[in-house]
């Protein structure tokens, strides 16, 4: 235990941003799975001026300093929009430090003396800021990169948590898919569904009608993942930054829409492992991120699974076979070497089932935790 105290700050955003995220990179120094984000996007996701979830939900951010050196961060938030759902619970997260007990417990108490000043009556996370963001503390699977969009921690973490007196509430699956053939029942049930139900079709997102594309997807977000543990309503404007940011590495190869008859019901959203580019960029475009970014994309052979899902009143066909079918199929004929679909609920088993009988094993593990303030 370290002699010198550590002082913990409120930081203001964007203007302290990129020293927020800068802070991490001596924490990860001896991790080589570690992926640095772009600070330029962390800096535009931080901005309240750019990013319309700070108009649903005040946060705050702190960091940690030692001798005058930064040495953790964390962030809090409290959600309009879930507090709805939840009353009195508020997230934290961006939760970064070293192995060293006294910086995690300084921050920490930070943000849930912020909490409590907001009339929060539990702390959930880590979120970053919620669910549709990156989140879950990562307990298995530390011997390979996170997939794009998914966190990474030390080995540490957990029993931090533990000492601060985090209880776990709910943990998240990453299935890993090798390739090969596709399992035949799953096959069987999309065709027996096809031939049945000639009212149902699926097709490729289509890129030149991008911005009507986004507003489909989100109509079909936000009815079939309404009932998911902690999920958060996701606004338009919000939705379509997001998409937005995703806009330049979407292939639409591997993103599909559902339709019956005229209605789009069902969505697969599918992206190249961007963090096989992302990693060597060491956080920027400048000198040579633009050179990795161009040069790189070519050579990506994995994907993730990123979003699928069937709105409620179509959920009683089996379409989430379907998509599954033919995002395999996509991904056969792409040549890609390793899959992922995550983050799974632990307790979706309608989703669960699928994924296992097509030879999904899980990988990872993310878990969520709670504390009551």
């Amino acid at each position: 235990m370290s002699t010198n105290p550590v002082e913990v700050r409120p930081v203001s955003m964007p203007r302290d941003a990129a020293a927020f995220v800068r802070c991490w990179w001596p924490i990860y120094r001896d991790d080589p799975h570690w992926v640095p984000p772009l600070v330029f996007e962390r800096k535009r996701f931080f901005d309240p001026a750019v990013n319309p979830y700070h108009r649903v939900a005040e946060t705050r951010c702190f960091m940690a300093f030692r001798n005058g050196e930064a040495v953790g961060t964390i962030g809090a938030a409290v959600d309009r929009n879930y507090q709805r759902e939840d009353p009195g619970a508020g997230f934290f997260g961006f939760f970064e430090f070293p192995d060293d007990e006294e910086i995690p417990a300084a921050l920490f108490e930070a943000a849930c003396e912020w909490l409590r000043a907001r009339g929060m009556e539990r702390a959930l996370g880590p979120f970053n800021f919620n669910t549709n963001h990156e989140f879950g503390l990562l307990v298995d699977g530390f011997d390979s990169d996170p997939m794009v969009a998914n966190p990474h921690n030390g080995t540490w973490f957990e029993k931090h948590y533990r000492a601060l007196g985090l209880e776990p509430v709910m943990d998240w699956y990453a299935y890993a898919f090798e390739p090969g053939e596709i399992d035949e029942r799953i096959v069987r049930i999309a065709n027996r569904t096809l031939d049945r139900h000639p009212e149902v079709r699926v097709r490729n997102v289509d890129m030149k009608r991008f911005d009507e594309e986004v507003a489909i997807l989100h109509a079909i977000y936000d009815d079939a993942w309404e009932h998911n543990w902690a999920h958060v309503k996701m606004e338009r404007a919000e939705f379509e930054y997001l998409a937005q940011g995703f806009r330049s590495f979407i292939d639409p190869r591997f993103v599909f829409i559902v339709e019956v008859g005229e209605e789009a019901v069902g969505l697969s959203v599918t992206f190249p492992d961007m963090n096989q580019v992302v990693k060597k960029m060491k956080g920027g475009l400048f000198p040579f991120g633009w050179y990795h970014f161009l040069a790189g994309r070519r050579r990506i052979d994995q994907l993730r699974i990123f979003m699928l899902g069937v709105r409620q009143d179509f959920q009683k066909l089996p379409l989430g076979s379907l998509l599954y079918a033919k995002t395999w199929e996509a991904g056969m004929a792409a040549g890609v070497r390793f899959g992922e679909a995550s983050l799974i609920l632990e307790n979706n088993h309608k989703m669960r089932g699928p994924i296992e009988k097509m030879g999904g094993r899980i990988y990872k593990t993310y878990r969520n935790y709670e504390k009551k303030l």
